[in-house]
């Protein structure tokens, strides 16, 4: 599955031509750590993030969750659910003693060079993926003096995978939150676990009509749903004081009883903002959402919510042509807003918006618009934080806000939609 084919499904906006596989969905195997021929790592172009905006340090800590309680939804062989999150949190200053960590894991950068950057136009080996660095220490010390954390779960676009919101993910860590990064495994084009696996995605089915990326979608869908109510039981046993589970190995000091349970947040991008929408829904756990230019996906879209809700829409993305932001709008009764970002694509509410018009310096060919639109990369950034931290401020937070109450003239680019 790649995060440029069937994550724009969603939204029905083409970001590339599909090639499918000829075989029928089976059980991945693990990728080697070997990558294709490559250009010399000095003429490779690397890419930097945004810096965070929010007064905290970051530290951040990847865990491999194990869920013994059912099957894995997409192999059904597999006798358990697997998955790779991530948790970013403010974080005491280390000095530098500690390391930072990479967007993109070694091995998981590999594969994404090999196998996710060609449908973006982008060579094998043209670009050091792997070099990328966050601005979060790993396994730093939690900084308790910010207090309890609220928590908000993030989860990308079908296919993609947990690294593709960091940029957002880190300035809301920076702001004082537990932000919580998850890989749908099986789903997502690559997942790199501790002990050097790198699982892919499940091949295509032959044929991509509407008929089958619907069904593909409402699977992927009711997967992503319990995995991440699944992945909210274990934080909440870590407010509670308890571990991540046995697996997890060592946590940061400061991290067991941190998380802030009574204020919960959902983010998504795309199918991501979809799941977000149906946990506010379906789990009285979580008090607000956020869904970053996805169409809704199952009973959702039709039931709305009615806790408070957020809709970012890119420039072509309208209730008018899109059913299912039409029939949620209507049946959501709690505190709603709508934007849209003018010269934004689907691909613009990702780390893409940031680290593609990077690598068309260097690599003029790659059609950057076709995916993150015409919007002024840095200033595209800069509006997504200041909306989605200023909405998750005044629902978790409590903290009054009038950036949805008129247009704001510093981020001309983004309009209220009534």
């Amino acid at each position: 599955m790649s995060f440029v084919t069937i994550a724009a499904a969603v939204t029905g906006l083409a970001l590339a031509a599909v090639t499918a596989p000829a075989t029928a969905p089976a059980l991945p195997t693990a990728v080697p750590a070997v990558m294709a021929d490559h250009a010399p790592a000095g003429q490779r172009v690397t890419m930097a993030l945004p810096a965070p905006g929010g007064p905290y340090p970051v530290g951040t800590l990847a865990v491999r969750l194990v869920d013994r309680s059912r099957r894995d939804p997409l192999v059904r062989s597999k006798p358990y659910r697997e998955l790779m999150v991530s948790l970013w949190y403010p974080a005491k200053d280390t000095g530098g003693a500690l390391p930072v960590a990479p967007h993109m894991a070694p091995l998981a950068a590999a594969d994404w060079d090999r196998h996710s950057a060609p449908p973006m136009g982008i060579p094998t080996g043209a670009v050091d993926w792997a070099a990328t660095p966050t601005h979060a220490r790993a396994g730093a010390p939690v900084d308790r003096r910010v207090g309890r954390l609220p928590v908000v779960l993030f989860g990308s676009g079908d296919g993609g995978t947990r690294t593709l919101g960091t940029a957002l993910v880190e300035d809301l860590a920076a702001r004082g939150y537990l932000v919580v990064t998850v890989d749908h495994t099986y789903e997502a084009d690559q997942v790199e676990f501790p002990d050097g696996r790198v699982v892919r995605a499940l091949p295509l089915p032959r044929k991509l009509t509407p008929r089958v990326i619907a069904k593909l979608l409402a699977q992927h869908s009711q997967a992503r749903l319990a995995d991440m109510r699944f992945v909210l039981d274990r934080i909440a046993a870590l407010g509670s004081g308890h571990g991540l589970g046995e697996e997890s190995g060592p946590l940061p000091a400061g991290l067991r009883g941190a998380p802030d349970l009574s204020r919960v947040g959902a983010l998504g991008q795309s199918l991501g903002g979809s799941v977000a929408a149906q946990l506010v829904h379906d789990d009285p756990r979580v008090d607000a959402g956020v869904n970053l230019d996805g169409g809704y996906v199952g009973r959702v879209a039709k039931t709305g919510v009615a806790r408070p809700f957020l809709q970012i829409a890119a420039e072509a993305h309208t209730r008018a042509g899109e059913p299912s932001w039409k029939s949620f709008w209507e049946a959501s009764t709690g505190w709603k807003r709508e934007l849209r970002f003018a010269g934004a694509a689907h691909g613009s509410f990702t780390d893409l918006q940031a680290l593609l018009p990077q690598i068309a310096a260097a690599l003029p060919k790659v059609p950057v618009a076709d995916f993150v639109g015409t919007i002024d990369p840095g200033r595209s950034v800069s509006a997504q934080r200041a909306y989605v931290s200023a909405f998750f401020d005044l629902h978790l937070n409590r903290r009054p806000s009038r950036l949805f109450d008129a247009p704001d003239t510093r981020f001309p680019e983004v309009s209220l939609i009534p």
